[in-house]
């Protein structure tokens, strides 16, 4: 039989075995670069790109506030018992300085405020609280203005406040804390292992009383206020407007901190006992103001400051 020498390497061949260095090349600058040999198909790969940090995440909360201290007590309510002097129980107000029973939106606009920022000339009050018959008066006062409470798509309709709107929310004559009229919430500072209630409870020493009130946010497009000083707003419903009331507003939060800890002893509201705690507000922030944060802060979902810029 003859010896047959080898085939000489077709162009193909040639091609084929060029590439195959070529590769076998590559492996091994990878496997230099990664400090080691080559992977294998069962070890994870490494990849060169790091995570974000967690500091870099957005947190999307649409939300702009007002510090209103503590101004003046009289047994005034210019909503509920307009024009009436001495007829209501002792309130607290906040805001603006010149609040009592004769107050229309005229005399909010432009007047000296305690707010931060101080062209929020709108008056919040409350029932003055005592403790063995003494006034005890909030030593933190934020009003929070939310987007919470409706769905994304609600939050980009929401609107400003109409000057001159008047709302209530709670209620003076809550019988109990199962009254689903008492809507405000009672809970102590730094210790959220003090369950929040519908009436007072007894805080560490150290800490404060809170008071928390949500206010309803829709509005039915027409009213400054009503009969029942109620009517015109409603709360919304699986996060979106009723019907009946179909303009978002912003959701206006009171968070009222009080030195008061320990005993709940001789604790008592004007109206009566902390499930009767109830807030007014008198709308006075000037247009121009109230609708850039509603715009900046609230539909675009951007947590601001006092001063209506991101914070």
């Amino acid at each position: 039989m003859l010896n047959r020498s080898p085939s000489p390497p077709t162009g193909r061949s040639r091609a084929r075995s060029a590439c195959l260095t070529a590769l076998a090349a590559l492996g091994l600058i990878l496997a230099t670069w990664y400090g080691g040999s080559a992977s294998t198909a069962n070890e994870p790969q490494i990849t060169k790109i790091k995570a974000a940090p967690q500091g870099a995440q957005v947190v999307r909360v649409a939300e702009f506030l007002a510090e209103c201290p503590y101004s003046h007590r009289l047994p005034d309510d210019p909503i509920v018992f307009p024009g009436l002097p001495g007829a209501s129980h002792m309130h607290s107000f906040f805001g603006s300085h010149v609040t009592n029973a004769h107050t229309d939106v005229t005399d909010l606009l432009g007047s000296s405020s305690t707010c931060n920022p101080a062209i929020d000339s709108s008056s919040y009050w409350v029932p003055t609280m005592y403790r063995n018959d003494q006034p005890v008066e909030p030593t933190g006062t934020t009003f929070y203005y939310l987007g919470e409470g409706v769905r994304d798509d609600v939050i980009q309709r929401i609107r400003p406040f109409p000057q001159g709107l008047r709302i209530v929310a709670g209620n003076a004559k809550a019988t109990g804390v199962d009254d689903p009229t008492s809507v405000a919430r009672w809970s102590c500072l730094h210790h959220g292992e003090v369950n929040p209630s519908k009436d007072f409870v007894t805080c560490p020493a150290g800490s404060m009383l809170e008071s928390y009130l949500d206010f309803p946010q829709c509005w039915n497009g027409k009213d400054l206020d009503s009969a029942d000083h109620k009517s015109h707003m409603a709360y919304p419903v699986n996060g979106a407007c009723p019907a009946s009331h179909p303009v978002p507003v912003p959701k206006l939060r009171q968070v009222l901190r009080y030195p008061v800890s320990g005993s709940i002893q001789g604790l008592r509201l004007a109206s009566g006992p902390g499930y009767t705690m109830h807030g007014d507000f008198f709308n006075a922030w000037p247009e121009n103001e109230l609708a850039r944060r509603v715009t900046n802060c609230i539909n675009a979902i951007v947590k601001c400051g006092a001063d209506g810029n991101p914070s």
